[in-house]
């Protein structure tokens, strides 16, 4: 007889040997970040080269000599390109077949790639899609299959078009590049030969393709011949916004052009530099003949209308968008209207305000324009020109920072960003009047002003949550400060006094006191962070806090938060103490047991408390269990999903045993008659009188089972714990041979059960008794939900090219039954109709996993001695 929900989990936990820490998966695992910057810099120092006979003074009086009609002319050409890239999402929804609106496709797309074009690897557009669409209706996995398509659309048209035109219109590789190639032809062949890959899948994979649950079938043949003109169609576009910006002695058709351009796409996405910065300026300046200041200038002026305009009107588009909801408030609420400004505003302004400082930042490292000083000079004294320079430096420094804490919803992050953006309009004008500056960051004010109730958590704003990605942007920031001061002043011969001289026109010495308080602020934070103490895990939960935990465990609707009532569990709250993390430490690992528990945004609260305290102690973050609705929350953490397996809800409001699909518990029910078997509901005050049976019950069932306790995720024979709670019971005659204790969701949500034993020489199909007879009762009772637990690696799909998770998730799902009887437990929880809810782990990604998984199944097991037990 097989054993059932969540006492069967302790046989049928997924396990992995327990193994040594591998020191080598985390240093492959971090490699790529320090390779990016690796070759960010050495793109920097090839720029440097490249640029040498080049002066800023050119670069700049090219820049205000372009024409109205080119500027005019790649606005417009960047309008289009933009509405055409629209096409990917609504090519996507057609195939996911959920039905949305036009507007809000364009919406989603609009500002993903605002957002993700400027910003590229280091924040992403992805979660704005997610938050988005699963705010629309779009389940995860319909979300996956999206962006899937999307990225499948992006590369087949870029193979597609660059293979070509590299194939059939070959053009010569520069050696100085240090690419293995002298011509453009064999990339090509390449090229076009994944292209065709490409479209192969199309017709070779015509059934769905399911990893993770999710659908990567490629799309039908003629879909994908649509998105190859569509992405063809988006490049050549985004080609054309900076032709018509090139200086008229860059004599280039526009053919040749094309393929220079999509060369330097292909290896800034290569290098993963976040937007492909400097990679793709070296590309086009080292591929274009007759490079000169011009180009740069075009080059420049590519990065702001192409880049920054679509981020900066996004964020007005943001800020217009929340002052009319706020101004028909009652109306949204009425409506119940879910408005994406407040799903994807905080993240778009986030980035933002990391390019807002950035321009601060590199801004400090430019020489003033001789026309403006003037203005300045004549208005403001010296002291007042320098501390504003300074300080400008400064803010733009702190501002990268604060982005961080934006990300975060921290409330003080929202306030002093304010400030800073405020003080650092003042400072631009006060330093050289530079008055576009002022206007970007006035306008990023504005925006941010009304948005003040995304930033809810009262979090520290130095918390040691700034994590890798972070701290390699703001060593690019200081790089290309650093550089850009190399660059301007390589006329200025370096001398010590140079860091003391004051005069307005002594921008070379300013800009190096700038750079020394954008290097200042980011040696301070990282010096925080190294030198932190020991960040040790609480201790188990006292009697008091446990208290306290069972208070908000009372108000929670998954029953799940009952698991906090073991005393085996330390526990993270929320600012407010609304809500509280649960979590094991096991290996490198800090475990989070589910989804935080408590109200949304006091749960949100102590899930970055959580995730916080994980940086601080430098260990691995992990949420074991979590819902698919919160996956939004961990994604913003930065972490990864897999799909660990399905829990089984039976719907009660129309549960009954009526039916040709009832006949089996019909069967069950009358055979327990027959066997004098009786069903009780205990009170809680009256478990305590029950406790030495159900204490030779439990012990009876170990033995028999050859099995030792478990928990963490499970729950286990404690007075304590027991005491806490109502029990099913079922008896035969006078004798008690079964017993269950009771989990209660708030509001009647959700039953469930968790301990269950029996003992060995019970009537067969006693278990099966219990349920039903616990599932009528809860019916009666008016709960909406009978949670019969997590049937893990159910519902992971497999197949030959899916990933290795999967496969072997699968293998053992299908073929493990001789040791955990995997397919059995399923197979016991459909009996009762179930609705199956897939569960996931959040956890860093990669190679990690394997570590992750090996730290949770110990924690689960109890050691690394019961793992391997039966």
């Amino acid at each position: 007889m097989p054993s059932t929900t969540k006492e069967t989990q302790r046989k049928f936990e997924p396990t992995l040997p327990s193994k040594p820490e591998d020191s080598w998966i985390s240093i492959v695992s971090y490699a790529r970040q320090p390779l990016m910057i690796l070759v960010f810099a050495a793109a920097l120092s090839l720029l440097h080269h490249e640029f040498n006979a080049i002066k800023l003074e050119d670069v700049a009086t090219s820049f205000r000599s372009l024409s109205a009609l080119a500027i005019v002319s790649a606005i417009a050409l960047t309008a289009s390109n933009y509405l055409v890239m629209i096409g990917y999402d609504w090519l996507g929804m057609r195939l996911v077949g959920h039905p949305i609106s036009t507007k809000q496709i364009a919406t989603a797309s609009l500002l993903s790639y605002a957002f993700s074009n400027s910003l590229g690897t280091l924040l992403g557009g992805t979660p704005i899609r997610y938050r988005l669409y699963s705010a629309w209706g779009l389940s995860v996995m319909e979300i996956a299959r999206l962006m899937f398509i999307i990225g499948f659309a992006f590369w087949i048209g870029l193979l597609t078009l660059s293979g070509t035109l590299f194939f059939a219109f070959p053009f010569e590789v520069p050696a100085r590049l240090g690419l293995p190639i002298t011509t453009s032809r064999p990339l090509g062949l390449v090229l076009l030969s994944l292209a065709i890959a490409l479209f192969m899948s199309c017709l070779i994979v015509r059934q769905p393709l399911h990893v993770f649950g999710v659908n990567f079938q490629p799309p039908p043949l003629q879909i994908a011949l649509a998105q190859s003109a569509l992405s063809a169609l988006d490049f050549t576009l985004a080609a054309g916004t900076l032709y018509v910006l090139l200086p008229p002695d860059v004599a280039v058709s526009f053919l040749t052009f094309t393929s220079i351009f999509l060369l330097a796409i292909v290896i800034g996405l290569i290098s993963h530099v976040p937007g492909g910065l400097g990679i793709f300026e070296l590309v086009m300046v080292t591929m274009l003949p007759q490079s000169s200041h011009s180009l740069v200038a075009s080059l420049l002026a590519f990065r702001i209308i192409y880049y920054m305009l679509p981020l900066m009107l996004a964020v007005i588009g943001i800020s217009a968008s929340t002052i009319h909801q706020h101004r028909h408030k009652a109306i949204a609420v009425a409506n119940h209207a879910v408005r994406w400004t407040s799903i994807v505003g905080p993240r778009v302004i986030t980035g933002a305000v990391f390019v807002a400082g950035l321009i601060l930042l590199l801004s400090g490292s430019l020489p003033a324009a001789e026309g403006r000083m003037r203005i300045v000079r004549s208005i403001l004294p010296l002291p007042i020109v320098e501390l504003s320079h300074f300080f400008g430096s400064l803010i733009g420094a702190v501002l990268l920072v604060l982005a961080r804490g934006l990300q975060r919803r921290i409330d003080v992050a929202w306030l002093a960003t304010v400030f800073l953006l405020g003080f650092g309009a003042i400072f631009s004008l006060a330093k050289g009047f530079d008055y576009e500056e002022a206007i970007v960051l006035t306008l990023l004010l504005i925006a941010l002003l009304p948005c003040r109730s995304c930033f809810y958590r009262r979090g520290r704003l130095l918390a040691p949550s700034l994590d890798t990605g972070w701290m390699i942007a703001f060593v690019m920031a200081i790089g290309l400060s650093l550089w850009l001061i190399m660059f301007a002043y390589r006329h200025v011969e370096y001398q010590n006094e140079l860091w003391w001289k004051f005069a307005y026109h002594g921008d070379a010495p300013r800009s190096l006191r700038g750079l020394i308080a954008g290097a200042v602020v980011f040696s301070m934070y990282s010096l925080s962070r190294l030198l932190r103490p020991y960040q040790a895990p609480p201790a188990i939960a006292s009697e008091a806090e446990l208290e306290e935990v069972a208070k908000i465990v009372r108000g929670s609707e998954p029953t799940s938060a009952n698991l906090a009532l073991l005393g085996d569990k330390r526990f993270i709250f929320s600012e407010d103490r609304k809500a509280f993390v649960m979590f094991g430490c096991e290996g490198n690992s800090w475990i989070a047991m589910g989804d935080p528990v408590g109200p949304q945004a006091s749960a949100d609260d102590a899930a970055w408390q959580f995730r916080e305290a994980c940086d601080e102690a430098g260990v691995a973050a992990v949420f074991y269990q979590i819902d698919e609705s919160h996956l939004g929350r961990y994604i913003e953490m930065g972490l990864s999903m897999i799909k660990i397996g399905e829990e089984a809800r039976v719907p009660l409001i129309s549960f009954s045993l009526e039916g040709s699909s009832r006949k089996d518990l019909r069967r069950t029910n009358k055979k327990a008659a027959e066997v004098g078997l009786r069903f009780q509901i205990a009170m809680q005050s009256e478990v305590s009188k029950l406790l030495p049976q159900l204490k030779q019950i439990s012990d009876a069932w170990l033995r028999e089972k050859s099995s030792a306790e478990k928990g963490f995720s499970l729950g286990y024979f404690d007075e304590a714990y027991l005491n806490r709670c109502d029990m099913a019971l079922v008896y035969q005659g006078d004798r008690l041979i079964a017993f269950a204790n009771l989990w209660y969701g708030a509001n009647k949500h959700e039953l469930s059960i968790d301990l269950m034993r029996y003992v060995p020489d019970a009537p067969h199909g006693v278990m099966e008794y219990l349920f039903t007879q616990l599932l009528i009762w809860a019916h009666d009772q008016g709960y909406a939900w009978f949670n019969m637990g997590m049937a893990p690696l159910s519902g992971v799909d497999s197949h030959r090219l899916g990933p290795l998770w999967n496969r072997v998730s699968s293998l053992v799902f299908s073929h493990g039954e001789h040791f955990y009887n995997f397919q059995g437990l399923r197979s016991y929880k459909d009996k009762f109709d179930p609705v199956w809810f897939p569960k996931y782990l959040a956890s860093p990604g990669g190679l990690a996993w394997p570590r992750v998984l090996a730290n949770v199944s110990t924690l689960i097991s109890g050691g690394v001695l019961r793992l391997v037990r039966r």
